[in-house]
Formats: structure tokens, C-alpha cells, sequence
């Protein structure tokens, strides 16, 4: 589904994919981004800490440069980040992912899950790498993925089934085994997450893995 074209409905989308505190600061990041050429695609509703935000899953505006940037404020910049982060262009989404996949933010949170159930491989080596604290118990990491995942776990669903999906089509022949794919590792990170925030064992909608999981508790 694309959104209706024209710059009011254009830019509630993007409003949209924020906690509506922000709405001001999103409207400041909307004023440097240059006119889309094409209304954003597909928005995918989550919660954020009590609140539903609709993140598009594709924007077409192009960067903005350094100069238009440099005037934002530190929350507008990680906003225009994740924004970007969405960019139609893979290689657009990587940078623009790298500036905030370690941020502490849960309105950032929806933004890195989504593109762990994407297909771009440099990507989920860019979400590992970002969030080391995922493997620490107690981190903070851990506890705001978790309560993410919590919230939302049709959404976590989804992009479990989409991992497998996209390392069957694409990378089982660079991974034999399921395990072993960045993706892959990226869920059970995440499994392990909302298993400790909920402290209890979690729905799987992926191939079961020939080891202890780290993301699951006995019963």
C-alpha cells in the first residue's frame, strides 16, 4: 500500500512513525528532507512503550547534505537517521542505520528490528555489531528490546518467519545451517532478550535449533 501523495499527508505519515511527543522535532527533520518522488510505502504499526506508531516501510526522498543536517538538534538527528534508515536504497539504510543502532531510545528500537527481517546481509552484521549489550544479562540493551519484543509480538512473529524466509532463498548457500546465519543469531539475541524481560519461555516461529538455546528456558 503506497500513501496518498501531497506534502500534508506525506508528512503525517513520517509524524506518524514517532511517539507524538516528537512531532515537533520530526517536523524539523521534515523541513531539510528534499520532496520525495514517491509517497512512503507500506506502514507497519507497532507499539512503542503504550503508544502505536506506523513506521513506513519505505521512503524515497533523497539525503539531505551535511550543510542541511549540521542545524538539527541531537533527538532531530537520530529521527532523520531512522527515517533514513528505511530509504529505499540498501546502501542508504546502512549508513543511516549505523548512526543509530546503538541508541538507547526505544522509539529507535522498531526501526533496527524491522531491518534484522530484511535481507541485506551487511545490515544484520551492522545490528550485531551495534548491540553488543544484547548478550549481557540485565543490560540495558537487553531490558529495551525486550520490553519491545514484549509488546509487540506479532511483529517479532513476523520477523522471525521473515529471516527464515529470506536465508532460504538467498543465503542458505553461504549458511547450510540456519544457526549459523547472522539473522539467525540476531533472533536468538532478541529471544533471549524478551525470555529475560517476561521471565518466561517465548512462542517460536522458526526452525529449532541442534543445540541449548539461549533464548528459551526449560519447562
Amino acid at each position: 500500500m503506497q500513501l496518498p501523495r501531497g506534502p500534508s499527508n506525506v508528512a503525517r505519515a513520517l509524524v506518524a512513525a514517532f511517539p507524538a511527543r516528537l512531532a515537533g522535532d520530526v517536523q524539523s527533520v521534515l523541513a531539510v528532507m528534499p520532496e520525495a518522488r514517491l509517497a512512503p510505502m507500506m506502514p507497519f504499526e507497532v507499539e512503542v512503550q503504550g503508544e502505536i506508531v506506523a513506521i513506513p516501510s519505505r521512503i524515497y526522498n533523497e539525503v539531505p547534505g551535511a550543510d542541511f543536517e549540521r542545524p538539527l538538534s541531537g533527538t532531530q538527528q537520530v529521527i532523520l537517521h531512522c527515517l533514513y534508515s528505511r530509504h529505499s536504497d540498501g546502501r542508504v539504510r546502512q549508513r543511516h542505520l549505523e548512526q543509530v543502532v546503538a541508541s538507547g531510545e526505544p522509539w529507535v528500537v522498531p526501526f533496527v528490528v524491522q531491518l534484522a527481517g530484511e535481507y541485506v546481509l551487511e545490515i544484520l552484521e551492522v545490528i550485531g555489531r551495534g548491540l553488543p549489550g544484547l548478550a549481557v544479562p540485565g543490560s540495558a540493551q537487553r531490558r529495551v528490546y525486550g520490553e519491545f519484543i514484549a509488546r509487540n509480538p506479532a511483529f517479532f512473529a513476523r520477523t522471525e518467519r521473515r529471516v527464515v524466509s529470506y536465508w532460504s532463498c538467498y543465503y542458505r548457500w553461504k549458511y547450510g545451517a540456519f544457526g549459523t546465519y547472522p539473522g539467525c543469531v540476531l533472533l536468538e539475541t532478541f529471544r533471549a532478550a524478551v525470555v529475560e524481560q517476561v521471565d518466561a519461555q517465548w512462542p517460536r516461529h522458526m526452525p529449532r535449533l541442534p543445540r541449548a538455546d539461549a533464548g528459551e528456558r526449560p519447562a
